[in-house]
């Protein structure tokens, strides 16, 4: 036993050791992270000294009631999920609750609960009773989480090897400390164990009275006593049984999970006794406990402790008044406070792409997901980065993610930053038919010039250099033979066909605002609308395609308003652009 007891304090450490330098190295991994162009502007020390001004500013202001306020609504009683998901509220609760209690009255007894309590021991009520109660909790919450993943299948809930892992882990700790409670209860050795060290009894006729007792109301399965045990003989055990056992020993009935397990055992308990299963379920309970702790920093359960700061620091922070390392930094923080819990997968509003698509990288948990990755700054494959490209820029910025996240991460500006970033490493093509390109240019005055017009040059190179036409100008452009392909894909939609009905006579080209604003649009323009209706009904598609006007279209739909025939004209130009773009990515 003495052996245990320094094993158990050597990985309690070592298990201790590694969850604080792996909380050290996670937070520090705040600071240092870059996510996005903005972050690249500061340094570690930078991040740290202003998020320590950012804490003061707040500890002394107001603002430490709204903290207080959502401590208490947010973090404890978890309102932002029971707003999405009662089932899931509960789940939660079930498992955050259950598992803190038992961490705090039971894995730190000796620190806590005994200071609390003088007359405490683990085997008397009320602390028997909690223990089974708040672990059966834990239980009841473990099992809607499979419930909820594996039978009832949320839509858009996806489950990857973290969450698995957290599950196991749970699970284990949880389970074998149900069977070590029983084995426990009918273990013959952990009787003579107890008589030994703390009954003070040497009669062997008093302890075998006393073993008795326990055979009878305690559980124990004994190799000397059988059953039905003589009455009259009850009466000097249960006197043995108060003068030596009472004060630290309620009836482990009580303990409503272990107590039916032990019954379970009683058939083959004394067999399980002699090989040693008490201390293996000792082993693997303990080691489960530590592996836990020591893994925690490094897993999905690491939100348990980034998901409350995530809400604190979302509540008090604005991105137009806080200091933006704060923001960085706080972006950063996000990505371990997911839970991965799939809420904002299932409001999406671009979610239904993925059905049809099937790049997991549309849905905003799995983007977060390779965001982790991204910002540990692992080389990606260029797969890899295409397909998180599609993902970020199918995105309508319709905020709905950040609004239902339960634990507040400001996605929306995670989208943007991170793309602004991708578009400045890879290739941009796609933004040129992103709605986040609108968005970009009402923060225009955030980036400096080349940033800005980088992406949609290349974008705009990218395509011409794939049209001949546009390349010799002063060519003598042949009509035939017309390029049936292109006037097949083009008619492949019903507001593309209406080109036919252009008689060109330059409506959509006074009205056009881009036209507007040029004094010579030809020459900066390249195509007018009504040339570029023209261009598509002659099948010249690379005159199409290379026009410039197609890429500043602003869609105002002015064009398409006031066609006297009817031209969609604004809805052809989007088309021209999606056969653009299929073509330029199957290259």
């Amino acid at each position: 036993m003495e052996g245990n007891c320094m094993l158990f304090t050597v990985l309690l450490y070592t298990s201790l050791f590694v969850f604080f330098l792996g909380l050290i190295y996670k937070v520090f991994t705040w600071f240092s992270r870059k996510i996005g162009t903005a972050s690249q502007n500061f340094t570690t020390s930078e991040r740290i000294t202003a998020a320590a001004k950012g804490i003061l500013e707040v500890i002394f202001s107001p603002k430490i009631l709204i903290l207080v306020k959502v401590f208490i609504l947010d973090i404890v009683l978890q309102r932002r999920i029971l707003k999405e998901d009662f089932l899931r509220w509960l789940m939660h609760m079930l498992i955050f609750t259950g598992f803190m209690m038992l961490f705090l009255m039971h894995a730190l007894d000796s620190f806590i609960t005994e200071s609390l309590f003088k007359e405490y021991y683990s085997t008397v009520n009320p602390f028997l009773f909690l223990r089974d109660f708040f672990g059966i909790m834990v239980l009841a919450g473990l099992m809607i989480a499979v419930y909820r993943r594996f039978i009832l299948k949320v839509p858009r809930l996806k489950s990857n090897s973290m969450d698995l892992y957290a599950i196991i882990i749970l699970a284990v700790i949880m389970i074998s400390g149900v069977l070590l409670k029983g084995a426990k209860i009918t273990s013959y050795t952990e009787f003579q164990n107890m008589v030994e060290n703390y009954s003070g009894l040497d009669d062997e006729g008093e302890i075998l009275a006393l073993e008795k007792l326990w055979v009878k109301d305690f559980g124990l399965v004994s190799p000397n006593v059988k059953e039905p045990i003589d009455p009259a003989i009850i009466s000097l055990s249960k006197e043995l049984h108060n003068m030596n056992c009472a004060e630290c020993h309620s009836s482990p009935k009580w303990a409503f999970t272990g107590y039916p397990v032990s019954r379970m055992l009683s058939p083959v308990a004394l067999s399980l006794d002699r090989s040693g299963v008490t201390i293996l379920l000792w082993y693997i309970h303990f080691l489960a406990c530590f592996i836990g702790l020591a893994y925690l920093p490094f897993s999905k359960m690491f939100h348990f402790i980034a998901s409350p700061v995530s809400l604190l620091a979302n509540a008090v922070m604005d991105k137009d008044k806080s200091y933006p390392a704060n923001i960085a930094t706080r972006q950063a923080m996000e990505l371990d406070a997911c839970t991965h819990c799939g809420t904002c997968s299932l409001r999406c509003s671009v979610a239904v792409a993925f059905d049809k698509i099937g790049n997991s990288n549309i849905l905003p948990s799995e983007k977060l997901v390779f965001l982790k990755t991204y910002a540990s700054g692992k080389d990606l494959k260029e797969n890899e980065i295409k397909a998180i490209q599609e993902g970020i820029y199918l995105c309508t910025n319709c905020d709905r993610c950040t609004v239902v996240c339960p634990v507040g991460i400001n996605l929306r500006e995670l989208w943007l930053n991170v793309r602004e970033e991708l578009i400045q490493k890879g290739s941009p093509i796609p933004l040129v038919l992103s709605p986040f390109s609108f968005y970009r240019g009402l923060n225009r005055q955030e980036l400096n010039s080349n940033n800005y017009s980088n992406p949609m040059s290349l974008t705009r190179n990218a395509i011409a250099d794939k049209c001949e036409l546009m390349k010799n100008p002063d060519e003598v452009i042949s009509l035939t033979p017309i390029n049936k392909k292109f006037m097949e894909k083009v008619d492949l939609s019903s507001q593309a066909t209406t080109y036919s009905y252009c008689f060109s006579c330059q409506n959509c080209s006074t009205v056009c605002p881009v036209v507007g604003n040029y004094e010579n649009p030809q020459e900066a323009l390249g195509l007018l609308p009504h040339q570029i209706m023209r261009s598509v009904g002659l099948g010249l598609k690379d005159l199409a395609f290379g026009s410039k006007m197609l890429w500043d279209c602003v869609t105002c739909y002015q064009c398409q308003e006031h066609c006297p025939q009817g031209v969609k004209v604004t809805d052809v130009l989007y088309e021209l652009k999606n056969l653009a773009l299929k073509e330029i990515n199957a290259e």
